[in-house]
């Protein structure tokens, strides 16, 4: 049965509306109450933590009412970043992390994303489980929300732990550090003053509704413009929840995640901790980035599109790196998910181990003319079987004639077909990612 809440990052939607209305949220807290009483966890406690959007807090709220009708208590970590959540969730002993996030999406959108006990997310079976029973007890909902405050003790003991892992001091780099508004707006400055860097921060000025809003991992403009305005040695920009980080070079080169993996193998395969020496990644990384990886002996295994298939196929292969192009890093020795503010700190400290510049680290990267084509669509059907899309994508991949990559498929998160064309030749890309696009756009919209 394939469930109907939970995408690929949790449940999400516009704060308010089904799924995200009171009555929905309560149920969940009060299914994932009984979830964890079902499994035998003696006095469960779960952590709740959220970033900046308004509505955030009342969702926050509404889940641990749920808990506390089933006996579950909540202890509320405030505004703190998603790996915060999962690393302070599997350290602290509690039963379970909810983070209230809709990562890089507008403040109307908001999302519920939880966290086992280890800090992996659920698996897609007991997420399915948590639906059944959500949709069981929906009519019996609202309850009263849990009035919640936040314990400023879990926030330092996640500060504390990034700055552990930092392989060498930042000493003397200036750094432009843009929040996007969102739950690094605090947390990120201290992290990298602490680390010994010179910060100037932007974008952390979070009023509820201005997270990601032009600034942040998807929009790295105005960071680019701070960074050469400042004359800092780099940039990093994470977005509203801070699992994920894209980074500006000193020559103004962003530095997404398949640069970032390419400089992390490099280091990690150099320090004998490239497991395997495999990188985990998507179908969305970049061709150049598998040829790069294979120049140094290192090969890539591709995913569908999610942090949570990177990492499930991590572990099963016991892979010590993998991520996404939109900037999710997952390194397996530290972390359970995508952790923005890690990689950052990692790549820098790789940077001044090797006394070498970001740039110089991706010198020859590269990049396939690669272009991606939004269609926003009212119903989801089977692409494979819709002919006159399997036809526009046939006729592209015999004119490419085997020099490039074409990915159809739609987004986890938003209502979405997704067109990605790679190949050597710019030109047939942009034409065939388009065409195909109007194809998609004139069965589904």
């Amino acid at each position: 049965m394939a469930r109907q809440l939970f995408g690929t990052d949790g449940v999400r939607g516009v704060a308010g509306e089904p799924p995200l209305d009171r009555a929905t949220v309560s149920a969940l807290g009060s299914a994932l109450g009984k979830d964890l009483q079902a499994h035998g966890r003696a006095e469960p406690v779960v952590l709740i933590g959220m970033d900046t959007r308004e509505s955030g807090l009342w969702i926050a709220e509404a889940v641990a009412g749920g808990l506390r009708e089933q006996g579950v208590a909540a202890r509320f970590a405030g505004v703190i970043t998603t790996p915060g959540v999962a690393y302070l969730t599997r350290t602290g002993g509690f039963a379970a992390g909810v983070m209230i996030s809709a990562s890089h999406n507008p403040y109307q959108d908001n999302g519920i994303k939880v966290f086992a006990a280890t800090g992996y997310k659920l698996p897609d079976e007991e997420e399915l489980e948590i639906e059944q029973e959500i949709f069981r007890v929906l009519p019996m909902h609202p309850v009263a929300p849990q009035p919640l405050r936040a314990d400023p003790e879990l926030a330092p003991k996640y500060a504390d732990f990034l700055l552990s892992t930092l392989p060498v001091p930042l000493d003397g780099l200036h750094l432009v550090i843009d929040c996007g508004n969102g739950a690094a707006s605090e947390l990120a400055p201290e992290i990298f003053r602490r680390a010994g860097a010179r910060v100037t921060a932007i974008h952390n000025q979070p009023n509820g509704r201005n997270i990601n809003l032009d600034c942040g991992a998807l929009h790295v403009e105005s960071l680019a413009h701070a960074v050469e305005r400042e004359q800092a040695d780099a940039g990093i920009a994470f977005d509203g929840d801070a699992d994920r980080a894209i980074l500006i070079s000193r020559a103004g080169r962003v530095i997404n995640g398949d640069a970032v993996l390419l400089i992390m193998a490099r280091a990690m395969q150099r320090d004998g901790g490239m497991s395997g020496n495999t990188v985990v990644s998507t179908v969305m990384s970049n061709l150049g980035l598998e040829v790069a990886l294979g120049r140094n002996g290192l090969s890539m295994v591709r995913t569908p599109v999610g942090d949570k298939y990177v990492l499930e196929e991590m572990l099963r292969i016991g892979a010590s790196l993998g991520g996404e192009q939109s900037g999710h890093v997952i390194f397996r020795a530290f972390a359970t998910t995508g952790d923005g503010m890690l990689t950052a700190l990692h790549v820098l400290g790789a940077a001044r181990k090797q006394h070498k510049t970001i740039d110089e680290l991706v010198s020859d990267l590269e990049i396939y003319p690669q272009k991606l084509v939004n269609v926003r669509v009212r119903l989801r059907r089977n692409l494979d079987e819709m002919p006159a899309v399997q036809d526009a994508v046939r006729a592209a991949e015999k004119a490419m004639n085997g020099d490039g990559r074409i990915v159809v498929r739609f987004s986890g998160t938003e209502p979405l077909a997704r067109v990605m064309v790679e190949g050597r030749d710019a030109e047939l890309v942009e034409h065939f990612s388009h065409s195909i696009a109007d194809v998609i756009e004139k069965e589904l919209a």
